[in-house]
């Protein structure tokens, strides 16, 4: 069992959390991602590493609560227990000294995007990043993302912080004025992701892209994560979760993304009447 060492609400329904595992600490990378266990009649979900500190040996995740599972984590305390802490996993992000990148996070993919961008930083790239969120209130990690890229953009569709509109926008902007863009990453709801692969196409500049696959096992075993990209079957958890956005097969993820919607919906109305809720 791994203990919660920290807990932290950064925005309405988004929480992060730092767990005491030294091992996967030692050997975390950025774009990697754990697999957690609330209980032991807990379903396993997957969540990507925000951060790690290997002297420390601790481990930063950042989710949102959306379902019953992450209703229960975000009741859980600092120094509680959880049940089943598993990684790292998944391939990590190809980093290297390209030049010009631009990475993209929105909502609760910023904090997946984060570690990517400083370590680009790292190896002396120049990083332009663009953060997006609903409204002010709602972005998270503005600091964090200001000193791990060289060039920070923000938006929020409102209008309350930054420039007014999407994050997609912001990109279109930077292609156009800038011609040597090299690589851009992209983290966030699958809509998102797919319309920043529509912008950067045209300028044949190379998007990757982190999958938020249905996962079960994470060992490649089930297949529940399954994806097509480039015609052909991948399996995030163990191919991914990072890939080339432009081979994608956007319609066929976001049908199976959707697919158990009304379950969860109804696990989590069930989960609440038992809480008295």
């Amino acid at each position: 069992m791994q203990r919660i060492t920290a807990k932290r609400k950064i925005a309405p329904s988004i929480i992060s959390l730092e767990v005491e595992a030294p091992l996967i600490a030692k050997k975390a990378k950025p774009g990697q991602f754990i697999i957690l266990m609330t209980d032991e009649k807990g379903e396993r979900i997957p969540l990507t590493i925000a951060d790690y500190d290997r002297e420390k040996g601790l481990v930063r995740t950042v989710f949102e609560v959306v379902g019953k599972t992450t209703e229960k984590l975000s009741r859980m305390k600092e120094r509680d227990e959880l049940f089943s802490f598993v990684g790292p996993l998944g391939r990590p992000s190809k980093i290297d000294k390209y030049g010009t990148v631009v990475t993209v996070g929105g909502g609760t993919g910023i904090a997946s995007v984060y570690p990517i961008a400083r370590e680009l930083k790292k190896a002396g790239n120049n990083v332009i990043a663009i953060i997006g969120a609903k409204t002010r209130d709602s972005l998270i990690m503005e600091e964090e993302m200001r000193k791990a890229s060289t060039k920070l953009i923000i938006t929020t569709d409102d209008g309350s912080y930054g420039k007014k509109g999407l994050v997609t926008e912001a990109l279109g902007e930077v292609l156009r004025n800038d011609k040597d863009v090299k690589k851009v990453w992209a983290v966030g709801p699958a809509m998102m992701m797919k319309a920043v692969c529509d912008i950067t196409r045209p300028y044949n500049v190379e998007t990757i892209v982190s999958l938020n696959a249905i996962m079960v096992d994470g060992t490649g075993m089930c297949g529940t994560c399954r994806v097509t990209v480039g015609g052909e079957t991948k399996f995030t958890c163990v191919d991914g979760p990072e890939f080339n956005g432009h081979i994608v097969d956007w319609l066929e993820f976001i049908n199976r993304l959707n697919r158990y919607r009304e379950q969860e919906k109804l696990s989590l109305e069930t989960h609440g009447k038992r809480k008295g809720g």
